[in-house]
This record gives C-alpha cells, sequence and structure tokens, in this order.
C-alpha cells in the first residue's frame, strides 16, 4: 500500500451535502508481487501533478488541490522497494479520475486494463464529471489497453487463479471497477477504491461527492458488503483518513 500525497478539498467534495469544513484525503495506489508478473493499482496522482499541479489539472486544483512530492510518484516508488517499473505486467485501473491514473505510461511494458464503458466514457463525459478526467494522463501514444467487455465486464479473474479479481462497481464511475486480492497468508483483502471513498459511503451514511449515478453507487456498496461478508475480507475503503492510517504501509511494510 503506497500514497501519492494527499488531496486538500472540502467535505462535500467527498461526501455530498455534508459542509464546506477543510478535508484532507489520502491517494492511495497499490502494488501487488505475483508469480505470474508484477501489478500496479491505480497509481494515485500522475508526477505532473507535483512539478506543476495548475498547469496539469487547471481549475480543478480549486476542489482538489494536490500535495505531494515529486519523489512520490508511482514508478519511483516501485524502485523503491526494488521494483524495476519494466517489470510490471498489468497496470490495472479502478476508473481514469485525475487521482488514480499515475501509473498510465511509466510502466513501458504493461498491459493497461479498464472497462470498457469507464475508458469510452473518460474521453466524452458529462458537463459535471469533464473536470475529473485529465486527457493528457489517459491519452497518450503506444499504450496497451486491454478494455473489458462489451459494455462491462464483471469478477474478471486476472490470472484464473482467484488471487486478483476485478469487480465491477459502477456509481461513483460510470466503469468504476473494485478489487478483491487474495493473499497467501493475509487472505482476501477487498480494494472498494472509490465504490467507498470513506467508511461512512460503506455504512451508507454518505453519496460520494462526485456521483455519475447515486442509484449504482448504493448498489454496488451493498454489493462489496456481500462480498466482504461471504470472504471475511479486510476492508480498505479508497480515501478515508482514519481507515488508511490503521493499514500496513510501503516502502517499510507490506502485506503477504
Amino acid at each position: 500500500m503506497f500514497q501519492t500525497g494527499i488531496l486538500k478539498t472540502k467535505l462535500k467534495f467527498i461526501k455530498m451535502n455534508q459542509g464546506e469544513s477543510d478535508f484532507d484525503i489520502p491517494v492511495p495506489w497499490f502494488l501487488i508481487k505475483h508469480p505470474a508478473g508484477n501489478i500496479v493499482i491505480d497509481g494515485g496522482n500522475a508526477i505532473e501533478a507535483a512539478i506543476d499541479k495548475r498547469a496539469h489539472w487547471g481549475a480543478v486544483v480549486d476542489a482538489y488541490d494536490p500535495v505531494m512530492e515529486v519523489s512520490e510518484n508511482c514508478a519511483d516508488q516501485c524502485r523503491s522497494v526494488g521494483v524495476d517499473p519494466g517489470s510490471v505486467r498489468y497496470v490495472l485501473q479502478s476508473h481514469l479520475h485525475l487521482d488514480h491514473t499515475g501509473a498510465i505510461g511509466h510502466f513501458p511494458n504493461a498491459q493497461i486494463i479498464c472497462q470498457r464503458a469507464e475508458y469510452d466514457y473518460a474521453f466524452n463525459p458529462h458537463w459535471f464529471a469533464r473536470g475529473a478526467y485529465i486527457r493528457a494522463d489517459f491519452d497518450r501514444p503506444g499504450l496497451n489497453w486491454k478494455l473489458l467487455g462489451g459494455e462491462y465486464t464483471d469478477n474478471y479473474d486476472l490470472f484464473g487463479d482467484g488471487a486478483v479479481r476485478m469487480i465491477f462497481t459502477p456509481g461513483h464511475a460510470p466503469g468504476h471497477q473494485s478489487f478483491l486480492i487474495t493473499l497467501p497468508k493475509t487472505g482476501p483483502v477487498l480494494l472498494t477504491i472509490d465504490a467507498a471513498y470513506t467508511l461512512d459511503h460503506w455504512e451508507n451514511k454518505a453519496l460520494p461527492g462526485l456521483v455519475h449515478s447515486s442509484a449504482d453507487a448504493a448498489n454496488s456498496v451493498a454489493k462489496l458488503r456481500r462480498i466482504a461478508s461471504d470472504t471475511n475480507a479486510m476492508v480498505v475503503t479508497g480515501h478515508d483518513p482514519d481507515n488508511w492510517q490503521t493499514f500496513l504501509k510501503a516502502p517499510h511494510d507490506f502485506y503477504d
């Protein structure tokens, strides 16, 4: 579990209609070592957000202000734990919002896996979601994309061994997916990503501050809660500052 800094924002942008108070959230991403190849999930903020955030994100920084060091980019953080970016076989995208696209284009041999519904929407989002998609992050030449489904694919098993499953969880974004990771010793870990930003979303106390479909968002949380109950998984929410503090963090510690 890695972090590319924080986003300084307002509570209402994370929990719909819940006020103007300041709310700083972590921007996680994940590295998985598997016998069949290394995997990066999302990659957090792109390195450009650390170099010149307003040039890269524009007016979005007035609502979501990224605070990160250049050294916190996901490729350099991989190197910090002895993983050559060239050894990463897959980059898995939960969705294509700006705080989840930091890995795209920075792992030269990786195939990028995304739901087709999300990929298509990212190029033509509704007006209210346009600021969340930074086209320069994902519209790059030479990328090796694998798009799941004619519309979407649910429960895609990356290696066919149950270790990495992609769970279709639309709502926050139309092609959002979460991940059920089964580790040899730790067991199941459910990465909700932005299907549940925080424990309030997980516990049906709030809707996301940015949402494509509130009904889909609620249904996706219910789906993930069933999976967590059935598997007894450790649940990792997407941006909860308190929940995030409870986990083992790279580069100093990890789950196996």
